[in-house]
């Protein structure tokens, strides 16, 4: 199969639009489960974490989504957009994903990277009609030393099922930390650690897997469970 992903303009407003890159499937196990990832904070789509990601589900029969908010799409470097434009863009994405003529027979799950997950949250918590799941590749529950500044209020919202992959040494949120706020809100939430894993996964050379087994489980662990729980829910 052809390995370079797709491009596709998403029309966010009436002055701007943002490139998202739709990675290719294995056409012999097709999921029928479109799956949007947001990028973190300090990349866009085009990191190895997220082509990684993108391209390693697009194996497993995923059809995975990627884009650009809008400060990256513009080369902005500094501080992300306000929640309200990376919200607007996410939207912009989820409607454009639907519309697409390959992707509308899909179910669809939304996630992404650190903050493309927690904006991925907030979109579905606000409306998450169509929402079939959501994958967070490292939530951040809070800032790193400020635990005080929970991310959590508004993942009681959401009904969809949660995938939280987190990596154990994750100073943006602990495994204890994400159990405490999934218990407290009675989330319909799994958590899934990696161990040694940092807020990108990434363990210590003293790990017994490497880096790339690590990513290859992870990418397992998501396959399974959406085709678990979206499938299965059909």
């Amino acid at each position: 199969m052809n390995s370079e992903p797709s491009r596709i303009k998403v029309k966010v407003n009436e002055r701007d639009s943002v490139t998202a890159l739709l990675y290719p499937v294995a056409k012999n196990n097709r999921a029928g489960i479109t799956v949007i990832l947001g990028h973190g904070a300090g990349a866009d789509q085009h990191s190895s974490f997220m082509q990684r990601f993108a391209s390693g589900l697009g194996a497993r029969g995923f059809d995975a989504l990627t884009f650009n908010f809008l400060y990256t799409e513009q080369g902005r470097r500094g501080a992300p957009d306000h929640k309200t434009k990376l919200e607007a863009c996410y939207r912009a994405v989820i409607e454009t994903a639907q519309k697409q003529r390959t992707l509308k027979a899909n179910r669809l799950a939304i996630g992404g990277k650190s903050m493309g997950g927690r904006i991925a949250s907030q979109v579905a918590a606000e409306d998450g009609e169509g929402i079939a799941a959501l994958v967070f590749l490292g939530y951040p529950l809070h800032p790193p030393g400020n635990p005080a500044k929970m991310r959590d209020a508004h993942l009681e919202h959401i009904k969809a099922p949660m995938l939280f992959m987190q990596g154990t040494r994750d100073s943006f949120g602990s495994p204890d930390e994400l159990r405490e706020v999934i218990k407290r809100l009675k989330l319909p939430a799994t958590l899934s650690l990696i161990e040694g894993g940092d807020h990108s996964f990434k363990v210590p050379k003293s790990s017994p897997l490497t880096q790339d087994q690590v990513h290859e489980s992870a990418m397992d662990e998501i396959s399974n469970w959406l085709r678990y729980k979206v499938q299965s829910a059909i």
